[in-house]
């Protein structure tokens, strides 16, 4: 089986899991309302990287799903809140209309909180209850204020200056820090030792940064139609982003650059961390 085809393969095992998800009796709308954006679409890298992870470090995919699915959740909530009209206003997702487009503001927000909590029932029902709590606690640090959300502040209130710090920061906290998560998480549901855990924080920190480098290479040079979201968002808006400070040349060596130093993190794993390193790799001729 190639690389597209394990991929293809473990994304459909998340999207199946998800779609079987079974959230607990509420209001019909909210329910709805949250189904609409987790199961709209999109790559599931963070969910695909927890099983990744969790086979590199010997160990079946399976015990990463309960953690793949609650990650994939925050992801979703995320991705609403980050479309509304308070924050990037955007319209288009993942080549449909944004929740609060569907739905309107106040459902999108409120489907979006239902997402965050119902992530952290999702993490803390799995089998391992040892693993469950460590990696429930390991998405809490990653999506609030010393992580994801700290990032978007950042962001929204372009803090800081085009120097290459800002950038920095708010790609390791924004984006980088749930990537992250999720290669530690899994290693985690795999009961890896302290070498692979240290060696999976190591490249998910430069994959992260790479993902969202060419995320800001994408806004210029990206089609919307293979995207799924409006492009020219960040020069338009003027958020802090690679590409004023580094051209688009610089920009993709920038990217070039945090790729390779992921690969060579994956050292520790021989020939378990081949899938990780191809999913690395395949974040560089991204084109959404």
């Amino acid at each position: 089986m190639n690389f597209s085809e394990e991929y293809q393969r473990k994304k459909q095992l998340v999207d199946q899991a998800l779609e079987a998800y079974s959230f607990p009796d509420g209001p019909q709308l909210l329910t709805e309302a949250m189904r609409y954006s987790l199961l709209s679409g999109g790559k599931r890298l963070r969910g695909v990287l927890a099983l990744s992870a969790c086979e590199a470090g010997g160990a079946v995919c399976g015990k990463a799903m309960p953690f793949a699915c609650a990650i994939e959740m925050i992801h979703a909530y995320s991705l609403i809140h980050d479309d509304l009209p308070a924050m990037d206003n955007d319209t288009l997702r993942r080549g449909k209309p944004t929740s609060h487009v569907v739905y309107g503001e106040a459902n999108a927000i409120l489907a979006g909180d239902g997402l965050l909590t119902e992530a952290f029932r999702c993490c803390l029902k799995a089998p391992d209850q040892t693993a469950a709590f460590r990696t429930a606690v390991l998405l809490a640090d990653a999506a609030g204020s010393a992580g994801m959300v700290g990032g978007q502040i950042m962001d929204v209130n372009r803090l800081g200056s085009d120097d290459g710090n800002s950038p920095m920061m708010i790609d390791r906290l924004k984006t980088g820090a749930l990537i992250k998560a999720a290669v530690v998480g899994g290693l985690i549901c795999s009961d890896a030792g302290p070498e692979m855990i240290s060696a999976g924080l190591a490249y998910g920190e430069h994959l992260g940064i790479a993902f969202q480098v060419t995320d800001d290479l994408l806004d210029v040079t990206g089609d919307v139609n293979l995207l799924g979201k409006t492009t020219g968002k960040d020069a338009g808006e003027e958020k802090i982003s690679w590409v004023p400070l580094l051209g688009l040349d610089g920009t993709r060596k920038k990217a070039e650059n945090e790729t390779r130093q992921a690969c060579d993190a994956l050292a520790p794993f021989g020939d378990a961390g081949k899938m990780l390193a191809e999913i690395a790799l395949s974040m560089l001729d991204r084109v959404s």
